[in-house]
């Protein structure tokens, strides 16, 4: 059954749902995103990923900074849909709003809530060395992330997983995940689950702090940390009085050096439990490069510790 939707997204991650929801024959008639920012050096406002998304499929954008406003409400009630969805938008959607179409608020989270309700459920699950992730369809509520269920889809988590790989593997499942929730919500073959207040967890964002790599931690977190924040913001530590970033790394069984130490000429790094070769890093203003290709310009002899 072909219904009449509004979509509300912002990012590249919730790309891939709008393109479903088109493709399996659904009526868009509206995308609300957030307003275009100004970025780069020259100051430019760019639509975000979702705005260029529906420019190119002829879908009317609206991008408004909150939802709060009657004038909304009224525009929203006008188009008569039979369900919001919405996909890491980044407004809350106020009481009306919710209110608005008859099956409801249907939110793509990128989790199995309620582990990591919240902002940055990805990056999390990755810091917590989570074995499994997955998507779930919620019935929004006016809470954060706490509405029932509808459906939700697992993945296993590679030991290798960055968030970026993470972050297209599950938009994709999200895409999915919508598309199979609006085929049998109106059959009334899908039923909510509440969510378990006991299990929550909260994916607060990350902050300045966490980016920093801590040589006392054990080789274990560090790699978790690492591909939890690559490829952006990026884990760093600090030599010489500057930051650099690392990207990759591999963990090492043994470790006989102190945390911080270089144990070899293949920038091994002793933690405070095991250590980590260093695979991918990046200087300041420069390129990501292989640590090879990095120690050719950049002395890093075995001995030193980093901070």
């Amino acid at each position: 059954m072909a219904l009449r939707l509004i979509f509300m997204g912002t990012p590249d991650f919730a790309v891939p749902s709008l393109s479903a929801l088109i493709d399996a024959g659904h009526d868009v008639a509206q995308v609300y995103t957030r307003p275009p920012r100004q970025t780069g050096r020259g100051k430019h406002a760019r639509p975000t990923p979702v705005h260029e998304s529906a420019t190119r499929l002829g879908i009317a954008v609206r991008t408004p900074e909150t939802l709060r406003a009657e004038e909304e409400h009224r525009f929203l009630t006008s188009l008569n849909p039979d369900a919001i969805t919405v996909v890491a938008y980044g407004v809350l959607l106020p009481r009306p709003v919710l209110g608005i179409p008859q099956l409801g608020c249907l939110n793509v989270h990128a989790s199995l809530l309620p582990r990591w309700r919240g902002s940055a459920p990805i990056q999390r699950a990755l810091m917590a060395g989570d074995t499994e992730s997955g998507v779930s369809i919620m019935l929004m509520d006016e809470g954060l992330d706490t509405g029932p269920v509808y459906l939700q889809r697992r993945i296993p988590v590679s030991p290798e997983e960055t968030a970026g790989s993470l972050h297209d593997r599950l938009a994709q499942l999200g895409a999915e995940s919508i598309v199979e929730s609006l085929s049998k919500l109106p059959e009334g073959t899908l039923k909510p689950t509440v969510q378990s207040e006991e299990d929550a967890t909260y994916a607060r964002k990350i902050e300045r702090s966490e980016r920093e790599i801590d040589w006392q931690r054990s080789a274990d977190e560090i790699d978790c940390q690492i591909r939890a924040l690559a490829p952006a913001p990026g884990a760093w530590f600090r030599h010489d009085g500057e930051r650099i970033k690392v990207f990759a790394c591999t963990k090492m069984n043994e470790s006989s050096g102190m945390p911080g130490e270089i144990l070899d000429d293949l920038l091994t790094v002793a933690c405070g439990d095991g250590a980590l070769r260093l695979d991918r890093i990046q200087r300041e203003s420069r390129r990501a490069m292989d640590a090879q290709a990095f120690l050719r310009g950049q002395s890093l002899p075995t001995g030193i510790r980093l901070s």
